[in-house]
């Protein structure tokens, strides 16, 4: 089926479903990363270990993501995207189960790798889903419609989790998290038909999958949007890293209102990828990329000065709004312009993409607590120069679409 015929028909009579199904699929890492935030510090004093230590439980999710993604992403290619997605689905829910066990800090640390790779299969997948049926404007307003969605979940998650702490441990939240891989792989077998059929399949071997991402590797411009992606999502990853520490044990403020500050910042992102789809088509992707990253730019500048000048929450919370907020339209721009000229291969686009996002964004997140818990300074720096790196990013390896 071609992308037109394929993009005619969920149009007329499955688009809610699909946007529903891929948009869920794309939150496995908001999911995976932002229930368990409200518990970060209890998770801390359980296993005995250090705050440090626990945050490194989101780098191995996200070092997962990374991983999890190259394989699912490459995989999909030669052997479509519903085999290898059913295939993570399963695995993450048994992983997720595993960590609500896990007696201690590093076997907890194994098992959130294992998952953040089972989890990365429905992320990347879900990306090459709508390459395969969407291009050009239609490509760009599809990703906003996911935002819907999976810019829904870094809002739920948190209240969810902080909410379930009310009644269970923090393993009770990895129970849920293993529920939604259950029911998410059932909904696929059900409701998911194949979008990448046999003639359009890369050919397999690793010699071929090496020739893909070095092909990939060395496209300036390919590269420029998954750089600049990357390095602004780092800054959210050291916001999701921080922020639990910085607002619970320096401002004292309760599990259950920071998941509502964490909701608000979520709604953030929501707001600006909608405006961002609406404004596709009359506006063009370089200059909503660009409006994205100076969001990004003034909200890490913002805390920089904040946690320098030690304004508090009056200028904090606005910082982290803007932080989140952007990733609205540099998400949606820089995914559609990465993958514009992707249609065989994007499967593993996709995953590369991706792991710009995580790998950085896993690197980063623990260097936030070096200075421990007390202090935020570090957030300050690490969050500015990771906006500031994504716009030097799009400034020179994005220019010859200016």
């Amino acid at each position: 089926m071609s992308i037109a015929s394929q993009a005619k028909e969920t149009t007329s009579g499955s688009r809610l479903w699909m946007v529903l199904v891929l948009g869920l699929l794309a939150s496995f890492g908001p999911l995976s990363l932002d229930m368990y935030l409200p518990a970060l510090p209890v998770i801390a004093g359980d296993l005995h270990t250090t705050t440090s230590l626990t945050q490194m439980s989101l780098t191995a999710c996200m070092l997962g993501l990374s991983l999890g993604q190259l394989i699912a992403g490459s995989v999909s290619d030669v052997r479509g995207r519903r085999m290898p997605l059913m295939v993570g689905l399963l695995i993450y829910g048994v992983a997720s189960a595993l960590c609500m066990v896990a007696p201690s800090i590093w076997a907890f640390l194994i098992l959130r790798f294992v998952q953040g790779m089972a989890g990365a299969a429905g992320i990347v997948i879900s990306r090459a889903i709508v390459r395969d049926m969407y291009e050009g404007v239609a490509l760009t307003k599809f990703f906003a419609l996911l935002m819907l969605v999976n810019g829904s979940a870094p809002i739920l998650a948190p209240i969810i989790g902080g909410q379930l702490l009310h009644f269970t441990s923090w393993r009770g939240v990895f129970l849920v998290l293993s529920l939604i891989g259950v029911v998410m792989f059932i909904i696929v077998v059900i409701g998911l038909k194949e979008t990448h059929p046999p003639e359009r399949r890369s050919k397999g071997g690793l010699t071929n999958t090496l020739r893909i991402f070095r092909g990939l590797l060395t496209d300036r411009l390919f590269m420029g949007y998954a750089l600049t992606q990357g390095l602004v999502f780092a800054g959210m990853f050291a916001y999701i890293s921080g922020s639990p520490f910085v607002l619970q044990d320096i401002f004292d403020v309760s599990p259950q209102m920071f998941s509502s500050i964490f909701a608000v910042n979520g709604a953030g992102v929501i707001l600006a990828g909608q405006i961002t789809g609406r404004l596709a088509g009359k506006v063009s992707n370089h200059r909503l990329l660009a409006g994205g990253l100076a969001i990004a730019v003034l909200g890490g500048l913002l805390l920089l000065v904040a946690t320098l000048s030690g304004a508090g929450l009056i200028l904090i919370l606005p910082a982290f709004f803007l932080i989140v907020a952007c990733i609205g339209p540099v998400s949606v721009s820089t995914s559609s312009l990465a993958l514009q000229n992707q249609g065989q291969t994007a499967g593993s686009a996709a995953a590369l993409l991706g792991l710009m996002t995580f790998v950085i964004g896993g690197l980063v997140a623990p260097l936030v607590g070096l200075g421990g818990s007390q202090t935020a300074v570090p957030l300050g720096i690490i969050i500015a120069v990771m906006e500031l790196g994504g716009v030097l990013c799009f400034v020179f390896l994005t220019r010859e679409k200016a």
